[in-house]
């Protein structure tokens, strides 16, 4: 498969490169610094210097593609909401189906307040939500695309541990997650490349 991979340096993001390269897909990358990756030796990688706010940019690498995985993250910025439209229009002018993006447990539905997403009600514990809203607007731009889109929702996010045993609900956290680390939550999302159970959804995850 070929396979456009957003946010490799990034936690999750990198090891999502790991799988898919271990797997023979031909991955191609778009990072803004790709001395990162100077370390990652791997016949079947191409790495495009870019920034997925370039519209150009994004058009380059979407070029070919069967699929892409998006682990960018917040870290501050609105890239996730001005980032998304660019990455949607570009997979429209490609023929590109099918995207897996890592969100937050906080734009999943609330048990408590069914009304709500769980940044939004008692059930979220973060009393910062810019976040939260960055991935709500993301979500909301999939939502509408026409994308076969998944979206993984991780809870709080340690470094820890690959396990693979981890627990997976449609549109809420699974009861009483707390946490899920960064291997796990990587393989989850790479797992959803050749899957479908999910599509238009957004899983929540946790141990």
């Amino acid at each position: 498969m070929k396979l456009l991979l957003l946010g490799a340096t990034g936690r999750v993001g990198s090891h999502v490169l790991t799988h898919a390269l271990e797997d023979g897909h031909e991955v191609t990358v778009l990072v803004r610094s790709p001395d990162k990756l100077s370390h990652v030796l791997a016949e079947n990688l191409r790495v495009l210097t870019g920034n997925v706010l370039e519209k150009s940019d994004v058009a380059a690498a979407m070029r070919g593609m069967d699929a892409v995985i998006s682990a960018l993250n917040t870290d501050g910025t609105t890239t996730l909401s001005k980032g998304t439209p660019i990455i949607i229009e570009a997979m429209k002018q490609e023929g590109v189906p099918r995207i897996i993006t890592v969100g937050t447990a906080g734009i999943l539905k609330s048990r408590i307040s069914p009304e709500l997403l769980r940044y939004q009600s008692s059930e979220s514990k973060q009393k910062l939500t810019r976040a939260a809203e960055e991935h709500h607007k993301a979500y909301e731009l999939l939502a509408g695309s026409g994308l076969a889109w998944t979206i993984v929702c991780p809870t709080y996010l340690p470094d820890g541990i690959y396990t693979g045993t981890f627990r997976v609900e449609a549109d809420y956290l699974p009861e009483g997650g707390a946490q899920i680390s960064v291997p796990d939550t990587a393989a989850c999302t790479y797992q959803q490349l050749a899957s479908l159970d999910y599509v238009r959804t957004r899983v929540g995850i946790a141990y």
